[in-house]
């Protein structure tokens, strides 16, 4: 009987339009969750290792074993410039997937950033890569190099299906992941939200206390009011 894969690898795949790429550098992840229904973002523990830069890039998904890192070497063969490399761990804890050595081996490779649903080590050596880097936390523990890994093939990271070629965006609020086959409808969306926001940017710097689509509502003969007892006997 044959042992199974060390290693299963999807070896290409298409990226995202750079003038796609281009369109949502800059933008909030909060702008694109709310121009994907308000939707689309990693569990909120997966959080900034440092304050490291927003970030606009390719998927690379890559799952590991426990405690194992195989796969992340292998997948430097395939990563190309651009890429944010998305490793799933199972949310393992026992061990850091990645270190500072290994994030700097990817940003040499083009690697954009590094996001993770386990932990990682080596934060002084990380924040001198300049790469960002996200992370459920950090153990000084190390991991093997023993495989079995997946490169190149959907995984699960965050709550969040990653399939390779989706754009990642990621800034200090965290990560949000656009499926490649709505790109187009995101970007179609940004305008308008972008308008909104501004007009309650506006509001805000004039020293409005509340839209006054909030008084509509209240006016509007759905709200039931619950009277105070002891303050209606005091009338």
């Amino acid at each position: 009987m044959a042992e199974p894969a060390l290693l299963t690898i999807r070896r290409d795949w298409r990226r995202p339009d750079e003038v796609a790429i281009a369109t949502l550098r800059g933008v909030s992840t909060g702008l694109v969750a709310d121009a994907l229904g308000r939707s689309g973002a990693l569990d909120h523990r997966i959080r900034p290792v440092w304050d490291g830069p927003a970030f606009v890039g390719a998927a690379l998904p890559v799952a590991t074993a426990p405690k194992d890192n195989l796969a992340l070497y292998a997948a430097l063969k395939f990563a190309r410039p651009g890429d944010v490399m998305m490793i799933a761990t199972d949310a393992y804890e026992g061990a850091a997937v990645i270190g500072d050595l290994l994030i700097g081996l990817m940003r040499n490779a083009g690697i954009l950033a590094v996001v993770t649903d386990g932990l990682v080590r080596d934060v002084v050596g990380i924040v001198e890569t300049g790469l960002p880097v996200h992370a459920r936390g950090v153990s000084p523990n190390s991991p093997f190099k023993h495989g079995p890994g997946s490169i190149g093939l959907g995984i699960a990271l965050g709550g969040v299906l990653v399939q390779p070629g989706d754009v990642v965006t990621g800034d200090s609020d965290g990560i949000v992941i656009v499926p490649s086959g709505r790109v187009s409808d995101v970007i179609g969306r940004l305008a308008a939200l972008k308008a909104k926001e501004a007009e309650l940017d506006a509001l805000v710097k004039s020293g409005a206390t509340m839209p006054a689509w909030v008084d509509t509502i209240l006016n509007g003969g759905n709200v039931a009011y619950v009277e105070d007892a002891m303050a209606s006997r005091a009338g």
